[in-house]
């Protein structure tokens, strides 16, 4: 890792980012921590296999519930559902559940604590298990069944949420294949490594030529990484770019209509080669009607002439299902950038507290 990467802080300039970058860079140091502590979990508790055999539903809210729609895209007989749904209409999603799994960063938001009390009100046989980053938050005292912490660093100190996400999809991608998802961490951390300076120099790079809105595509597995990806670039700019999360196929019906010549149109090609086909068609058509600034993610030299540029992806050969903790690395990049660009601080690219770190506000009803 680049020391050339690292900023400089100190207390006398409180305006300048101090967490966001660092905790950024750091991720790819952290995924292995994350793989060991999950190991130590299943072991004591015998996950995954007695986990694999039950419906699953996942959830959390924010970053946290597009965790879990990333996980669950990796977990057969899973599925995902955001705090913000459970919690007001329980009832509906817990037909036929066996488990669910709570992703949470801080833990703290109001949801969270408040889903655990309401899945045990309605159906106290349903097992509750939570994945954090904070082993002192209101959801890891909740009486939940069982309880995964992770490595403290993740627990990012940031508005927004970086090393965060990636730890928590990686963690539930362990319980939801651990021998495929155990393999890609050591390759994807010492890839993401050496890539950090280049992806880092490319992000900074597009972000200079962002004009004002952006599209995010990515094929079905990769859904939560676009939704998160698009979320991250909000949130840092302050909502100042906006921005279309959609599928490639998806595009055509209607959300081509945002795309104009100069957009942004950040594009995450598939492993899977009848996936990628489908995606190079969709992109040739953007080029043939001279719509969006084309920028892909994509192996070394593939399909390069498709698009204006290209970024290196950190594991454009694993399956898709499985790369969107390694992926992330790139929106948020490009996020950090265009906050900067803004002259905004991305630690607090919301200094007026539109959004807040935890969430706040949020009054719990008693169902009737």
């Amino acid at each position: 890792m680049s020391d050339s990467l690292h900023i400089s802080t100190g207390v006398d300039r409180p305006h300048e980012p101090i967490y966001t970058l660092p905790e950024i860079l750091q991720q790819p140091l952290l995924w292995p921590t994350t793989a060991g502590r999950v190991r130590a979990a299943s072991e004591q508790r015998n996950f995954p296999s007695q986990l694999l055999q039950m419906r699953i539903l996942l959830t959390g809210a924010g970053s946290s519930a597009y965790a879990a729609s990333a996980v669950a895209s990796a977990w057969p007989r899973a599925m995902a559902v955001p705090t913000t749904d459970l919690l007001i209409d329980a009832e509906r999603y817990l037909l036929d559940v066996d488990a669910v799994i709570s992703l949470a960063r801080s833990g703290d938001s109001p949801e969270s604590a408040a889903v655990v009390e309401r899945v045990r009100t309605l159906a106290p046989k349903i097992i509750q298990l939570a994945i954090t980053c904070n082993n002192e938050s209101l959801l890891a005292q909740s009486g939940l069944d069982s309880l995964i912490v992770l490595d403290p660093r993740t627990n990012d100190r940031s508005l927004v949420m970086t090393g965060a996400f990636s730890n928590l999809v990686l963690a539930g991608m362990l319980l939801a294949q651990p021998h495929t998802a155990g393999q890609q961490v050591d390759p994807a951390s010492e890839r993401a490594r050496a890539l950090l300076p280049v992806l880092d120099k490319e992000c900074q790079r597009v972000a200079a030529g962002v004009r004002d809105r952006i599209v995010v595509l990515g094929s079905s597995p990769l859904l939560g990484w676009g939704r998160e990806a698009g979320l991250k670039i909000l949130e840092m700019t302050a909502g100042s770019f906006p921005v279309v999360t959609e599928t490639y196929l998806g595009l055509r019906h209607g959300p081509m209509s945002f795309v104009r010549p100069d957009t942004l149109v950040l594009c995450l090609l598939s492993s899977d080669p009848t996936r990628r086909l489908y995606e190079i068609d969709l992109v040739q058509e953007l080029r043939s009607k001279r719509l969006g600034y084309l920028v892909g993610i994509a192996g070394p030299g593939e399909q390069s002439g498709s698009f204006d540029d290209v970024i290196p992806a950190v594991l454009p050969d694993a399956p898709d299902d499985l790369r969107t903790p390694f992926e992330i690395l790139i929106p948020q990049l490009l996020g950090y950038h265009l906050s900067l660009r803004l002259g905004l601080n991305p630690d607090n690219p919301s200094p007026e507290g539109v959004i807040s770190r935890v969430v706040q506000g949020v009054k719990i009803h008693t169902a009737s």
